[in-house]
């Protein structure tokens, strides 16, 4: 049945869990400290800006964005995490809306347009096309745009639920307790992982796989550096920085490899 399911359709199902839930709204600010050296970077020009969060979810990075800037916007395409977002930003232009067509936002108007947490990966690559093509539209001349983006080069490309099997303790209790989660984790992962594999395809420059999160219950796209700058340059951006997740580091622009789980783009509009 999911064979004939679109990505983003796979995805919302896992985004509608007890887990999920529970992710979405932990009390928490960056992902990685690769997300926090993009934003720092681009903190200081966009003060003040119009901003538009794509795929807010339960609005983590909302305080995140308005700390730059009041002239905010975020949106998101999952109702029931929107309405989250509304219930703890009250007076906040929260939207619901699908970054694939951002027809209602104008040519040409935000200083940042970012969609952090690797939501472009979630969907079939043709709409994650489009939905950079999207934030082209809408960021002005010169303006920037910030995202993440899972690493095909990564320790995250084709995991499998046996590493949820519990690793060798000194400490038996401690073993216990790790044997005994993985005994109730497996099975879903396992009934997860075998349904979503059927979809696993590669490609030239990416490939789609069912990741980790939420018990192997989505099926991402997951990218090369090499591809995504050819990607962004062939839309007209320019590409001004990549971070990786683990560290944090620059990735140098001759770097054609990372190590890094995923990847923090930053790309100026140039044309």
């Amino acid at each position: 049945m999911d064979m004939h399911l679109p990505l983003d359709q796979i995805n919302q199902r896992a985004w509608t869990t007890r887990d999920a839930f529970r992710e979405f709204t932990l009390d928490k600010a960056w992902t990685d400290a690769g997300e926090e050296a993009a934003f720092a970077r681009v903190a200081q020009e966009c003060r003040g800006q119009p901003l538009l969060d794509i795929g807010i979810g339960a609005g983590r990075t909302v305080p995140l964005m308005m700390h730059m800037s009041s002239d905010y916007t975020g949106i998101d395409y999952t109702a029931v995490l929107l309405e989250q977002s509304r219930a703890r930003f009250p007076g906040v232009d929260l939207r619901h809306m699908d970054a694939r067509d951002m027809a209602a936002f104008p040519d040409d108007h935000y200083a940042l347009t970012a969609f952090s947490w690797n939501g472009i990966d979630c969907v079939e690559y043709a709409d994650r096309e489009r939905i950079l093509r999207e934030m082209h539209r809408v960021t002005r001349p010169g303006g920037l745009v910030l995202f993440s983006t899972h690493n095909r080069g990564g320790p995250g490309f084709n995991e499998t639920p046996w590493q949820l099997l519990p690793r060798p303790c000194v400490n038996p209790l401690r073993f216990g307790w790790r044997t005994l989660r993985a005994a109730r984790l497996m099975p879903m992962a396992i009934w997860n992982y075998r349904r979503n594999a059927r979809l696993h395809r590669d490609f030239e420059g990416y490939s789609i796989r069912t990741a980790a999160a939420h018990y192997f219950g989505i099926v991402i796209v997951y990218t090369t550096l090499p591809e995504q700058r050819r990607q962004l340059e062939s839309m007209g951006f320019e590409v001004e920085a990549v971070y990786g997740s683990c560290e944090g580091d620059l990735i140098g622009r001759e770097q054609t490899t990372s190590d890094a789980w995923w990847l923090h783009f930053i790309a100026r509009k140039v044309r």
